[in-house]
């Protein structure tokens, strides 16, 4: 896509009261008419225009709150207005829930993965880098309902500042990637993704195609290892905070789901999709909130929110939702049926040591064969290794990574 002189350009996705305020604070500013050009997951299509309202209806808010609303819209916008054309796929600003790195480089990239979905993602360089060089690459996922501005971006460089490269990707369907219907969550294609990310590092020339490895954060963790059983290229896989999205979607929290209840689910889902195919567009899960409710949360929710929502993780493309009849898929495919087929490929499974998710990793690794370790941060829970980087154990990735990229 080029753009010319007065045009602006936006990445990401934003609801209808988002975008109408941007709109008012350009007209308001720029002296002269200007064309937006949209990315394809900024265009809101009318066929889904009510699954929008539903789905990303903002709450009514302060005049401060809805001013800083715009302000990030705008910091997630790119305005070309000097002379010349440019080139939106090398421009980047800064849109990311953590501070930049002086010794790293970042590029936006893009890249189809086996489906034909377009994968957005960043890929991360050591500032310092000899692309005549070969060097040890690492394909990182996001939390599940995260996007790769937040705590997988986090996770990417920092790893670059070790001297790896690294690329963080939005899931098919959500971020800035492509796929519709927007919001899709597919076990197979979430896994497939990560797959993709290794097609692309591995035909890069500075990439050493055989010191390739991924980081899985929540539920990614699933999907690194689901990759990783069938894609030998994987070398090595670390995951973080892990869920088995699968497991919990089949038999719910700790596996506290009934026969019936899962039956009588099943069949709401079924009726869900005649309703879907009747309106033209799938309905979403309920978003996150605009903000942290006072009460009523049970403490599981409340501490997602106390990232997802808060400003300490919020970003305005992880919006929480996915289509309520992709829980089909989960329900019907088993993430870690042959985790042991890893071996002899090394696993580092990290998790906090007060994490409510703590017996997914616990269970992987008594699945897993060898080698494994098993890492317990002190003090941490679920969600302080999205992006605490006083608990994240990055000496431990960087040792784990050295040692099995070789």
């Amino acid at each position: 896509m080029e753009l010319t002189p007065g045009q602006v350009l936006f990445y990401g996705k934003y609801d209808k009261n988002t975008f109408a305020l941007l709109i008012q604070f350009l007209d308001k500013f720029f002296i002269k008419p200007i064309d937006l050009v949209l990315t394809p997951s900024c265009i809101f299509k009318y066929r889904n225009q009510l699954n929008v309202e539903r789905g990303l209806r903002m709450k009514k808010k302060s005049v401060i709150t809805r001013s800083l609303q715009m302000f990030t819209a705008m910091t997630l916008g790119l305005v070309l207005s000097t002379t010349g054309v440019a080139s939106a796929a090398n421009t980047l600003v800064w849109d990311k829930t953590f501070p930049p790195s002086d010794k790293v480089t970042v590029e936006k990239i893009s890249y189809k993965n086996r489906f034909g979905i377009t994968i957005a993602a960043d890929l991360y360089l050591p500032k310092d880098i000899d692309k005549s060089k070969k060097y040890a690459a690492i394909v990182v996922g996001t939390p599940y309902g995260g996007v790769k501005e937040q705590g997988a971006g986090l996770y990417a460089q920092t790893m670059a500042e070790r001297g790896f490269v690294a690329i963080a990707f939005d899931e098919s369907y959500n971020g800035e990637s492509s796929g519709e219907p927007r919001h899709i969550s597919s076990p197979d294609i979430f896994t497939e993704d990560f797959s993709a990310g290794v097609d692309y590092l591995g035909t890069r020339p500075y990439v050493d195609r055989n010191k390739i490895g991924a980081i899985g954060i929540c539920g990614s963790g699933g999907f690194a290892l689901t990759a990783a059983q069938v894609d030998h290229r994987i070398k090595a896989v670390a995951t973080v905070s892990m869920y088995d999205m699968s497991r919990v979607k089949r038999n719910g929290w700790k596996d506290s789901m009934t026969d019936e209840q899962r039956n009588q689910y099943l069949d709401q889902l079924g009726e869900q999709r005649w309703k879907d195919f009747e309106n033209g567009f799938p309905q979403l899960t309920p978003p996150f909130p605009a903000e942290i409710p006072a009460e009523g949360l049970d403490p599981i929710t409340s501490e997602f929110f106390e990232y997802y929502v808060a400003p300490r993780g919020h970003h305005p493309n992880s919006i929480g939702a996915f289509t309520i009849t992709s829980d089909m898929s989960w329900m019907n495919f088993s993430l870690l049926d042959h985790i042991k087929s890893i071996s002899p490929r090394p696993i580092l499974f990290i998790m906090g040591e007060n994490a409510h998710s703590r017996y997914f990793t616990e269970d992987a690794y008594n699945m897993a064969a060898e080698p494994k370790e098993l890492y317990v941060v002190k003090g941490a829970r679920h969600i302080d290794l999205y992006d605490r980087k006083d608990l994240i154990p990055f000496d431990k990735l960087e040792s784990f990574f050295r040692a099995n990229l070789k």
